[in-house]
């Protein structure tokens, strides 16, 4: 008889699409992850699952417990999703600064929602810090009861794309890739990806596509964690260097400014039907420079990390973007 599984068995196995506009502007075939198909609806997904497993596996996440998780959205999103289909309520506490689409996605997939101030993460008052101080806070009332997913540190979300994510993309490529861009916020992806291509072919090129206001672009090229500007991005970019992403292998880091990645998303969605997030606007701003530095020819993959849906009020709004001096596509 065909055995039926949960929510967990609809994380991963995104196709690879083919971005045409990037690909004829380059020479290259450009290629991006669609994880946008998630069932959460976000790359997220996977880091959720892989730190549940990975939890449940050692012990540290019994049953019954609460999630408690610090984050921008999507990683909520996906661990109130999957952690309801093994059994647990969420806790998660986000900066109020994101988008309403994203809060009120969060707040759909049952989790308990709250909205602290951002500021930096040196800062006790920090999403992730109020976060962790809550779920040890239950954990003292009841041993057991709450556990902090830690999602920026904790190194199973980079061991699960390293296990999942890069080695999808090699067999998808059929092992004929020669670059891998993305944009970092934990960092997991692009250090588990990383790691993956590379083990199995060390000349394939890794590249960081940084928004502005991140250090992490100058942190890869100086060695020095500066950063200037800002970006109506979300979840990506840091001013500090995670566990998982100590150690990436990159090769190749850029800073992506807004006016760069924001045409290349309205674009996208005009002459390819696609709607993706900034983040991903930012990855393939990051995938032609990639590309251009290889030259034609060459095969570069990125991630398509979350659909355009969830940023409505930024992205697709024309008083917003005009605000703040943004491109304004002439649809819009």
């Amino acid at each position: 008889m065909t055995r039926f599984g949960g929510i967990d068995t609809l994380v991963g196995d995104t196709p690879l699409l083919h971005l045409r506009a990037a690909s004829a502007a380059t020479g290259c075939r450009i290629l991006g992850k669609a994880e946008f198909l998630a069932p959460g609806g976000s790359i997220k997904d996977r880091t959720a699952l892989g730190l549940i497993l990975d939890a449940r596996e050692r012990g540290l996440l019994r049953p019954g417990a609460t999630i408690v998780e610090g984050t921008a959205g999507n990683t909520g999103i996906g661990l109130a999703a999957i952690g309801a289909g093994f059994g647990h309520r969420c806790v998660i506490f986000m900066p109020q600064t994101q988008s309403p689409e994203k809060i009120d996605a969060v707040r759909a997939t049952g989790a308990e929602v709250r909205l602290v101030p951002a500021v930096p993460y040196a800062d006790p008052g920090h999403y992730a810090r109020q976060a962790r101080a809550h779920a040890e806070a239950l954990d003292a009332q009841r041993p057991g009861s709450a556990w902090f997913a830690d999602q920026f540190d904790n190194t199973a979300n980079r061991d699960f794309h390293q296990r999942t994510t890069g080695e999808e993309i090699w067999a998808q490529t059929e092992g004929r890739i020669d670059g891998f861009v993305c944009s970092a916020g934990t960092g997991g992806t692009l250090a588990g990806v990383g790691r993956a291509l590379k083990a199995r072919n060390a000349g394939i090129r890794i590249a960081l596509a940084d928004p502005e206001g991140s250090a992490l672009a100058a942190y890869v090229n100086d060695g020095a964690l500066a950063a200037a500007g800002g970006s109506i991005s979300e979840g990506i970019g840091s001013s500090r260097i995670t566990r998982n992403f100590d150690g990436a292998p990159i090769d190749l880091a850029w800073t992506v400014p807004d006016r760069e990645w924001l045409p290349l998303v309205h674009a996208l969605v005009r002459d390819e039907g696609l709607s993706v997030g900034g983040s991903s606007g930012v990855n393939i701003a990051g995938a032609i420079r990639l590309a251009q530095a290889l030259g034609p020819g060459h095969t570069v993959v990125t991630v398509l990390a979350d659909s355009g849906a969830r940023y409505r009020g930024k992205l697709l709004d024309r008083t917003f973007l005009e605000q703040r001096g943004l491109p304004v596509a002439d649809w819009l």
